[in-house]
C-alpha cells in the first residue's frame, strides 16, 4: 500500500521535475569565464572605431562608406565585420545577460564563422588585388577583432559544453525516478510486494 502511494506521490511531482529540468538545461553558468567573454565582446566595440585598414574604421567596412570604398575592402571583410557585430557582439551579450544555451550556441556558430573571415580578411589585405592593386595592410582593428573572435568561439564552446552540477544532479535525480518508477511497474506487473 505505501509503494503505490509512494508512486502517485512521486507521479504528482514528475511532471514539475521534468520542467525544473529542462528550464535548468536550458540555462549556462559561465561562471568566471564571462569576464572573458565580456572582455572580447568589449574589444570588439574597440575594434569598430580602430582602423580596419588605412583610412577605412570598422564602422566604415560595417557601413561600407567612401572610406571603406576608397580601401576597396572586399567582401571578406564586410562579411566578417557583420559576423562580429551581430553574433560576436549581439548574440555574445544576449547569452550573457540571459543566461540562455541556445543564445550561446548561436554565438559560437557566429563567432567561428567570424574567425575563419577574419583570417581570410588579413590575408586578403596582403595579396594583391586586381591589376596588382597593393593597398594598405590590416590595421589593428582589424587584427583586434579577429583575434578577440577566436577567444569569443574558445570561451563560449567551453562554456556550452560543460555541465554544471545542478545539471548533473537533476539528471541524476531523474534517472533514480524513472528506476524506481521501473521497479515498481515491474512488481506490479509480477504481482511482487
Amino acid at each position: 500500500m505505501k509503494a503505490a502511494e509512494s508512486s502517485q506521490d512521486f507521479d504528482q511531482f514528475r511532471a514539475d521535475l521534468e520542467a525544473v529540468e529542462r528550464r535548468i538545461a536550458g540555462e549556462i553558468d559561465p561562471g568566471v569565464r564571462a569576464m572573458v567573454v565580456a572582455g572580447a565582446v568589449f574589444v570588439l566595440l574597440l575594434s569598430l572605431v580602430l582602423p580596419h585598414t588605412g583610412e577605412a574604421r570598422g564602422f566604415d567596412v560595417l557601413l561600407y562608406d567612401a572610406a571603406a570604398i576608397k580601401e576597396h575592402i572586399g567582401l571578406p571583410s564586410r562579411v566578417f565585420e557583420w559576423f562580429v557585430t551581430v553574433f560576436g557582439i549581439g548574440f555574445s551579450l544576449a547569452a550573457l545577460l540571459t543566461r540562455r544555451w541556445v543564445l550561446a550556441w548561436i554565438a559560437v556558430a557566429g563567432t567561428a564563422i567570424a574567425s575563419v573571415f577574419g583570417v581570410l580578411s588579413i590575408w586578403h589585405r596582403q595579396t594583391p588585388g586586381l591589376g596588382n592593386y597593393e593597398g594598405a595592410g590590416p590595421g589593428i582593428g582589424l587584427i583586434l577583432a579577429t583575434v578577440a573572435a577566436m577567444v569569443l568561439t574558445f570561451h563560449w564552446v567551453r562554456v556550452v559544453w560543460s555541465r554544471t552540477a545542478v545539471h548533473l544532479a537533476a539528471e541524476e535525480q531523474r534517472r533514480i525516478a524513472a528506476a524506481q518508477a521501473e521497479e515498481h511497474d515491474h512488481r506490479k506487473l509480477f504481482g511482487e510486494k
